[in-house]
């Protein structure tokens, strides 16, 4: 965006000129040098434009008027006319913008200029100043967003930024390795206590001295200082003993054994009721908050007025602390729904994954039955066709009827009588 015109203009005695408007952003003011026509050369003229308007240059002498910058004013006096007055409007109305945005650069480097006294001055790694530097690039990260910063006085204050974010994280390296020396020292710490009550567990010593120690170590576990990997062994060594002594304890019935979808629907039913108390209360203070106000509003007394006043204010931050918290249990009764939903479709998944099991089971089961009858049916039949080919090797002397006897017998004595 330029910060010099250069433009032909006239008097009011119509004597012509040649104009460079300058732009002095730091006072927030605009200087008119007025050269006259006999100076005005074309070669001047192309110097003013090519190297002047871009840059600097030695001027011969001439005339320069001194003009406040306004957004409503035009920048020019009334006895210089110009033929191209949109170019003028356009550049106020630029420049006005060139003004904010060199205040606003101003105020952000003031303010790092004090973060890098602060930065400076550190010896160890200070959380709260890069938050500070947090905070602060964020603001300006937004103004250069919505282009309020021009692109060199942004790309200026990124690099000074990123040189302190730089001088932070060389403290902030240095505080991670001491504390992951810290964090090892208590980790050692506490899974010498968990190895102790491991050992009780394998003894089988009793579980509720054993439960008691347990929570003693959960609650130190809280406040102590950890990497989050070490929190993380620390924690599942924990939980592991836990569950494994409510086992023992209390076997099935086991806190924490219930369906999952049961707890958390415990959980909301709570929640809901917790809500209501907090929606009754936020109506009682809106009741008194009407009260008070229609007290205000006819009562005579001074006193008695700023009194209710000051009242109103309490009740209304009261109001607001309870909103705040009702739109936090209102956040958290969503999650929980979400979570029953998440719970019922993981139910029906097991379920189903149940029923599909039972089903296979059922079918093999079925198939094993039928290949059992037919394995009994076939060892049934080789029996008749083993004995049938048995008899068929050995048959069974035929024993004659007493027909076949008669008949021999008689043949037989019929024969003796001839023969005597």
């Amino acid at each position: 965006m330029k910060r010099k015109l250069v433009l032909w203009a006239k008097n009011t005695q119509d004597e012509k000129m040649l104009i460079g408007i300058e732009l002095l952003e730091k006072v927030n003011k605009v200087n008119i040098h007025c050269f006259p026509e006999e100076v005005a050369t074309e070669a001047f003229y192309n110097q003013l434009m090519n190297i002047w308007r871009d840059g600097d240059m030695d001027l011969p002498e001439h005339n320069v008027i001194e003009r406040d910058l306004s957004i409503t004013e035009s920048i020019l006096p009334d006895d210089i006319l110009v033929d191209r007055t949109d170019i003028v409007n356009r550049a106020k109305t630029e420049w006005h913008f060139v003004v904010l945005s060199s205040k606003m650069n101003e105020m952000y480097s003031e303010e790092l200029a004090e973060l890098k006294d602060k930065v400076s001055q550190l010896t160890k790694f200070d959380g709260g100043v890069w938050d500070e530097m947090k905070g602060f690039w964020g603001k300006v990260q937004g103004q250069v967003n919505e282009k309020n910063l021009f692109r060199e006085h942004a790309n200026s204050l990124r690099e000074k930024t990123n040189e302190l974010f730089d001088q932070l994280k060389v403290l902030k390296t240095d505080l991670e390795k001491e504390f992951k020396e810290r964090s090892k020292v208590v980790y050692q710490e506490f899974n010498g206590m968990l190895d102790n009550v491991g050992e009780k567990i394998d003894k089988d010593l009793g579980l509720k001295p054993i439960f008691e120690e347990l929570k003693t170590i959960q609650n130190k576990f809280k406040d102590a200082d950890f990497t989050r990997e070490d929190r993380k062994k620390i924690w599942k060594r924990l939980d592991g003993y836990f569950k494994v002594v409510k086992e023992k304890r209390f076997g099935d019935s086991a806190p924490g054994a219930a369906n999952a979808y049961e707890r958390i629907k415990r959980r909301y039913d709570g929640l809901l009721a917790a809500i209501d108390k907090m929606q009754m209360s936020i109506n009682r203070d809106q009741d008194e908050m009407n009260f008070q106000q229609k007290k205000i509003n006819t009562t005579d007394g001074q006193l008695e007025q700023e009194i209710r006043m000051a009242k109103l204010q309490m009740i209304k931050q009261r109001m607001e602390s309870k909103n705040l918290k009702l739109q936090d249990m209102e956040a958290t009764k969503k999650s929980l729904e979400e979570r029953m939903e998440k719970e019922k479709a993981k139910q029906a998944e097991r379920d189903m994954k149940k029923e599909v099991a039972k089903a296979k089971k059922d079918v093999k089961d079925k198939i094993a039955l039928e290949i059992k009858e037919k394995e009994a049916a076939r060892e049934k039949d080789d029996d008749k066709l083993s004995k049938a080919a048995q008899d068929l090797s050995n048959p069974a002397p035929i024993e004659p009827t007493e027909e076949q006897v008669a008949a021999v017998k008689a043949k037989a004595a019929g024969t003796k009588t001839e023969e005597e």
